[in-house]
C-alpha cells in the first residue's frame, strides 16, 4: 500500500514530468495566421481583382473587393482562434483541485500539481484529477459516461483503474496517480483534438476549384480580347484597358460577398432555433450532408435511466414492490439526485404510489450492505410495525437464488435483458439472524424492474427527416451491443448503422471510414469522448445544455435546446443556401459571358466598339453588386429537402454549364440586336448598354426561389433589382452620369423597346425551367449510399 510522497520528491516530479495539464499547441501569432488565410484560392482571386480594378481606377469595386477580403480573413482566423478554445476547456474541465497525501498527511492541492506516484484520495462529487490504479474502493461507484458512452456509473474495485475527468458518484477510494497531463486518458483526448485542426467545407472546396478555373478561363478571354483589338489596329493602350475590364466584369467577385451574406443570415436564422453557428461555414456544410453520425446517450437518448417495465410474479406482490424499491435506495427523497439508477427507481415507485416515500418513516432502515462488484446486489435493513424486514436488489443472477425457485423470473429477466434493458431484482423477507444481511436466503421475491435511458421524443422524428432527405443515420455508443440494438431498433435506424462498445478513437475512425468513402459526415455529441469525432467530422453538433464545454468548444454548431430537430432545420438552412449560391453563378457567370461575347462578336457585327470600359464596370457594379448579394437571402425552396445531396466532388456548376451558355448566348443576341437596329454610334453603345443590363435584371428576377405567401422580408431581391434598374437607366438619363459614363440620350419610346427586348432571355429561361419541371415530375428521394461491411466489425459494429 503506497503511503504517498514527500514534498521533496513530490517537487522533483513536477519538474520532470510537468504540470498535470492537457497539452497545448504553440500559440500563433496574429500575423502568421492572417498570412495563411490569405492563401485561400478565392482570396488570391480577390486580390488579383483588386489590383485589376485599382489599374483602371474604379476605386468603388476596389473598395468593396478590399472589404470582403477583410472579411473573410477575419472569419478564418476567428475560426481557427475557436479552435484553440477546445483545448481550453480540456483544462477546465480537469479536476481544479485534489486531495494527496504529501509526507504522511492529506494535503488539498491544485490538480495541475499531481504528479505521478501521488497518492490521491477520493470522495463521492470528486473529478479524478489523473489516471490512477485504485489501492482501495469502497462501494465505489464512477460515471465515466463522458469518457466512455456508458450512461450509468459503472462500479470500480480495488487493481482496477480510473480515467482523469471521470467523476466518483458514490463511495470512496485511494489511488496512485499512474499517468497525468499528455499521457493521461484526458490528455490523449486533448492532443487528437489539436491534430485534427479544421477541415475545409465542401463549399470550400467547391470555390476554390471554381475560383481557379475562372481565373485562368477570364485572363484567357482577356488576352484573345486585346489581340483582337490589336489586330484591328486600335490603339495599343486602350485596347488594354477594355481588356482588363472585361476582365473584372468577367470576374464574379461578388461571390464571396453573396456567401458571406448566405451564411451569416443562415446563422441568424439557425439562432432564433437555438443553435449557436461557432463557424460561419458550418451552415452550409450541413446542406451537403450523406451521413448523420450520433451518439447515442444524452443526443439520441435522454442521458438519464428510466423504469421502463416492472413485472411481478403471478402472485401478486405490485404494493411490495414500490415500498422495497423506496426502502432498499440510496437516493434522495425528490428522486434526482445520488446514483442516476436509484434516483430513476425511486421516481417511479413515487409516480406509481404517491405516499411511496412515506415508507421510510414507517420503515427505518437499521443496517445495510452497499452494492458490491463482486456480490451484484445492495441489501438493506429495516424495523417496522410488523418487526424486522430485510429487502434486496440486485442483478437477477444475485437476488433469485435467494428468493428459491425463481419461476418464471428468470425467462422475463432474459426477455428484458435481450431487449436492452437493465434488468434488477427486488427480493425482501424476515431475517432470521443478522448474519442474512451479507448472505440473504429465504427470501420473497417481489419482482423486475427494466430500466433504459429513453430516446428522445424527437429522435425518431430526426431520422424518418434525414431518411427522406437522403441522409444516412448512424448511431455510435460506448453501450452494451444488447442496450444500443434495442434504441436503434426503437429509432428505426438499421442494425448495421449501430456500433456499439466504441472507445473515442473508434468514433474517430468510424467518420474517417465513412469519409474515406465520399460521404459528407456530420456527428453530433455531448460528451468528452466526442470532441476528437467532432472536430475530425466534416460539421460538429454539441449539445448545448446537457452537453460538456469540451464538446461545446470542438464543434461547429452547438444546439442550445438540445432538440436534434434544430439538426433537420440547419440541414434545410444549408440546402438553402448551396441553392441561392448556384442561383447567383448562373446569375452573374451568365451576364459575365454575354459581356464577354458583346465585345468578341459586336466587331465582326459592324459594331467596332459594343461598350467602354466605363460601361463595362458600371453594369458590373450595378447587377452584381446589390442584386447579387440578395441571392444570398433568398427564401428556401421546399423541394431542396427531397433533392439528395451533392458529392463533394461535384463542382458547384454541376449541371448549370450549358444553362450558363445557353441564357448569356440570348443575352448577347438581344443586346447586339438592339445595336445593330440603333442609328447613330452613341445611341448604338447606349443601347446595348442598356440591353445586356437590364436583360441581366430580369434574369435575377426569372431565378429567383419560388415565392408563396411570401412577406416583405422575402422581396429583397425585387428591391435590389429595381434599385438597380433606377441606377442603370440613371446612366442613360442623367447628364452627370451620361458624360462620366460617355452614354448617348435615348428616346423614352426606344428605351421601353429595349427594356421589353431585354425581357426575352429571362422570359425563355422561365418557360425552360416550368416545363422541365413538369416533364421531370416529382423529385425522388434518393437511394440510401453503399453501407461498409468490413470496417464496421472492427469499430464494434453491431453484426
Amino acid at each position: 500500500m503506497s503511503t504517498g510522497l514527500g514534498s521533496a520528491d513530490a517537487a522533483r516530479r513536477l519538474a520532470e514530468h510537468g504540470p498535470n495539464l492537457a497539452p497545448r499547441p504553440p500559440r500563433r501569432r496574429a500575423a502568421r495566421r492572417v498570412l495563411d488565410q490569405l492563401r485561400d484560392p478565392m482570396i488570391l482571386m480577390l486580390l488579383g481583382a483588386f489590383v485589376v480594378v485599382a489599374g483602371v481606377g474604379d476605386v468603388a469595386d476596389g473598395a468593396i473587393i478590399l472589404a470582403v477580403v477583410t472579411l473573410n480573413t477575419t472569419i478564418g482566423v476567428v475560426q481557427e482562434i475557436r479552435a484553440a478554445n477546445a483545448l481550453d476547456a480540456l483544462d477546465r474541465l480537469a479536476a481544479p483541485h485534489a486531495v494527496v497525501v504529501r509526507d504522511g498527511e492529506p494535503v488539498r492541492v491544485a490538480a495541475a500539481d499531481v504528479v505521478p506516484g501521488d497518492l490521491v484520495r477520493l470522495e463521492a462529487g470528486d473529478v479524478v484529477p489523473a489516471d490512477l490504479d485504485l489501492e482501495l474502493a469502497a462501494g465505489l461507484q464512477v460515471d465515466e459516461s463522458t469518457m466512455t458512452g456508458e450512461s450509468v456509473p459503472v462500479t470500480r474495485r480495488a487493481g482496477e483503474g480510473l480515467y482523469a475527468g471521470t467523476v466518483a458518484t458514490r463511495g470512496r477510494a485511494h489511488g496512485v496517480a499512474v499517468r497525468t497531463g499528455a499521457e493521461s486518458a484526458l490528455g490523449a483526448i486533448a492532443a487528437a483534438v489539436a491534430a485534427a485542426g479544421v477541415r475545409p467545407t465542401p463549399l470550400q472546396l467547391r470555390l476554390s476549384r471554381l475560383s481557379a478555373r475562372l481565373v485562368v478561363l477570364t485572363l484567357a478571354l482577356a488576352g484573345v480580347v486585346f489581340l483582337l483589338g490589336v489586330l484591328r489596329g486600335e490603339d495599343v493602350a486602350h485596347t488594354l484597358v477594355l481588356a482588363v475590364s472585361l476582365a473584372v466584369a468577367a470576374i464574379p467577385e461578388s461571390l464571396p460577398a453573396v456567401v458571406t451574406v448566405a451564411l451569416a443570415l443562415g446563422a441568424y436564422r439557425m439562432a432564433r432555433r437555438h443553435a449557436l453557428v461557432r463557424r460561419l461555414p458550418a451552415v452550409e456544410t450541413l446542406g451537403s450532408v450523406t451521413v448523420l453520425a450520433s451518439d447515442k446517450t444524452g443526443t439520441l437518448t435522454e442521458g438519464r435511466m428510466t423504469v421502463r417495465e416492472m413485472w411481478t410474479p403471478p402472485a401478486g406482490g405490485r404494493e411490495e414492490l414500490l415500498r422495497d424499491l423506496v426502502l432498499c435506495n440510496d437516493a434522495d427523497g425528490g428522486g434526482t439526485a445520488g446514483d442516476p439508477m436509484e434516483a430513476a427507481l425511486l421516481a417511479a415507485a413515487v409516480r406509481a404510489d404517491p405516499d411511496a416515500l412515506a415508507g421510510r418513516d414507517r420503515w427505518p432502515r437499521v443496517g445495510e450492505v452497499p452494492f458490491d462488484a463482486e456480490t451484484k446486489r445492495m441489501t438493506t435493513l429495516h424495523r417496522g410495525p410488523a418487526g424486522p424486514l430485510l429487502v434486496c436488489k440486485g442483478a437477477p443472477e444475485a437476488v433469485l437464488p435467494a428468493a428459491g425457485d425463481p419461476g418464471d423470473a428468470l425467462v422475463e429477466a432474459h426477455r428484458l435483458a435481450d431487449h436492452g434493458y437493465r434488468v434488477l431484482a427486488v427480493a425482501d423477507g424476515t431475517p432470521r439472524d443478522d448474519a442474512e444481511l451479507a448472505a440473504p436466503s429465504g427470501l420473497t421475491l417481489r419482482g423486475l424492474v427494466a430500466l433504459v435511458d429513453p430516446p428522445r421524443e424527437s429522435a425518431r422524428e430526426v431520422v424518418t427527416a434525414c431518411r427522406d432527405a437522403g441522409i444516412q443515420v448512424v448511431m455510435i455508443t460506448g453501450d452494451h451491443p444488447a442496450t444500443a440494438r434495442a434504441i436503434g431498433a426503437e429509432l428505426t435506424i438499421p442494425e448495421d448503422h449501430v456500433y456499439a462498445r466504441t472507445r473515442p478513437e473508434g468514433k474517430v475512425d468510424i467518420v474517417a471510414d465513412w469519409q474515406a468513402r465520399g460521404e459528407v459526415v456530420a456527428m453530433t455529441g455531448d460528451g468528452v469522448n466526442d470532441a476528437p469525432a467532432l472536430r475530425n467530422a466534416d460539421i460538429g453538433v454539441a449539445m448545448g445544455s446537457r452537453g460538456t464545454e469540451v464538446a461545446r468548444q470542438a464543434a461547429d454548431l452547438v444546439l442550445g435546446d438540445d432538440d436534434l430537430r434544430t439538426v433537420v432545420a440547419a440541414v434545410e438552412e444549408g440546402r438553402r443556401i448551396y441553392t441561392n449560391i448556384r442561383r447567383f453563378l448562373r446569375f452573374g457567370l451568365s451576364g459575365g459571358l454575354a459581356e464577354v461575347l458583346v465585345l468578341l462578336l459586336g466587331p465582326f457585327l459592324g459594331v467596332p466598339l459594343p461598350l467602354t470600359p466605363g460601361q463595362i464596370l458600371w453594369i458590373n457594379m450595378v447587377t452584381h453588386g446589390v442584386p447579387g448579394v440578395a441571392f444570398g437571402g433568398e427564401p428556401a425552396d421546399p423541394a431542396d429537402m427531397a433533392r439528395p445531396s451533392p458529392s463533394p466532388e461535384r463542382s458547384v456548376l454541376g449541371g448549370l454549364v450549358r444553362q450558363i451558355a445557353v441564357t448569356a448566348v440570348l443575352i448577347t443576341a438581344v443586346s447586339l440586336g438592339v445595336g445593330l437596329a440603333a442609328g447613330s454610334t452613341g445611341e448604338q453603345q447606349t443601347s446595348i448598354f442598356l440591353c445586356l443590363g437590364l436583360a441581366q435584371l430580369w434574369l435575377a428576377l426569372a431565378l429567383r426561389a419560388p415565392r408563396a405567401d411570401a412577406g416583405w422580408r422575402d422581396r429583397g431581391l425585387e428591391v435590389a433589382v429595381l434599385g438597380a434598374a433606377v441606377l442603370l437607366v440613371a446612366a442613360a438619363g442623367w447628364g452627370p452620369l451620361r458624360e462620366l459614363l460617355d452614354t448617348a440620350p435615348v428616346p423614352w419610346r426606344q428605351a421601353a423597346v429595349v427594356a421589353a427586348v431585354a425581357a426575352v432571355p429571362a422570359a425563355v429561361v422561365l418557360v425552360w425551367s416550368r416545363a422541365a419541371t413538369r416533364v421531370q415530375g416529382p423529385l425522388a428521394v434518393p437511394a440510401p449510399r453503399p453501407t461498409l461491411q468490413g470496417e464496421g466489425r472492427r469499430r464494434g459494429r453491431l453484426t
